[in-house]
């Protein structure tokens, strides 16, 4: 999608700050990567552990321009925003092509039983200890289940990547992960060098894509309505600290925009939440902080769900329970 479609329906241009989230982001994330080199070299402990948290949080930023990238809006420039795209891919220890894949059949399937990303929580057949199981596991190991839940999409019987072009691609980009991770520990075995990949690399990813995976539901579990509206939860904050947590996260907040109208570069996103407004009964209206999307998320963890089907499985269980043929 070119530049021209990407401003399409926008209300308004977005400014140069917002259009720069991404590099300042990358920046702030160089930034605290050189001061936690420093603080291990130095053995300032105090300084390492609290970086590490804070290196997540941009880290998490940078996983989202996988996701910018992944729409071509990363960058103006179609090669370059190819090439970033397979290095963020590479850090996150994933295959470019296969995320891009997966997750247009997300945007294509939203919230149906062939939403990939969404899995297993879209299947109503699936027992409830089993979601749970998944679940626990998404928020606490991020960084290894979500790899693992896209080989799924490609693996499987009855993948819907099917292009034998796209899939030879994924599989060199597969193998680049391997080869380029194999060479990092290497390094690290010949020189010594665990102590950084531990403080630099593998805490902050972890707490990154444990950050990632929350985000994700946030963004989608425990709705079961159909469209955009009822199946996304946006998060329109106000304040200063909400806008930057806004700004560093690439306006992801803004999720049910971004579904709504997915050829939108990320700072166009806070400009048009005009979409965001319920036009249906069961239309989700905009969250105003954090705290309260939140909120709704953790009361539907206990049985974790997305998409009207499951509504449409229970209707002939309650029709028959209302004859009295089976308790509900």
């Amino acid at each position: 999608m070119n530049s021209a479609d990407h401003m399409a329906g926008m209300a308004g241009a977005p400014g140069w700050l917002a259009r720069s989230a991404f590099h300042v982001v990358g920046v702030l994330f160089i930034l605290s990567e050189v001061a936690l080199a420093l603080g291990v070299q130095q053995g300032w402990w105090w300084l390492v552990v609290s970086l590490s948290v804070v290196t997540s949080h941009l880290m998490h930023g940078q996983l989202i321009g996988l996701h910018e990238a992944a729409h071509g809006s990363l960058h103006g420039n179609r090669r370059f925003n190819e090439i970033h795209g397979v290095i963020l891919g590479l850090g996150s220890l994933m295959s470019f092509s296969l995320y891009r894949a997966a997750h247009q059949s997300h945007h294509a399937n939203l919230a149906s039983e062939r939403d990939e990303e969404l899995w297993p929580f879209v299947h109503p057949y699936k027992p409830r200890w089993f979601r749970v199981g998944a679940a626990v596991l998404e928020l606490a190991l991020g960084l290894l289940f979500t790899p693992c839940l896209f080989l799924r999409t490609f693996l499987r019987a009855g993948s819907p990547i099917r292009n034998r072009r796209v899939r030879l691609r994924i599989w060199l980009e597969l193998a680049a992960v391997v080869l380029v991770w194999g060479a990092v520990l290497a390094c690290c075995a010949v020189f010594g060098g665990w102590r950084y990949l531990l403080w630099m690399y593998l805490m902050p990813a972890l707490l990154a894509g444990n950050m990632q995976s929350l985000r994700k539901y946030v963004e989608h579990v425990g709705l079961c309505g159909a469209g955009v509206s009822a199946s996304t939860r946006s998060i329109v904050a106000e304040g200063w600290l909400a806008r930057f947590i806004s700004f560093t996260l690439l306006h992801e907040p803004y999720h049910g925009v971004h579904h709504w109208r997915p050829g939108l570069p990320h700072a166009a996103l806070p400009l048009n939440t005009c979409v965001l407004e319920p036009s249906k009964a069961d239309d989700l209206p905009p969250f105003r902080t954090y705290r309260a999307a939140l909120t709704d998320l953790f009361a539907a963890l206990p049985d974790p769900r997305v998409g009207a089907q499951w509504l449409r499985n229970a209707e002939p269980h309650n029709a028959e329970a209302a004859r009295g043929g089976v308790p509900v």
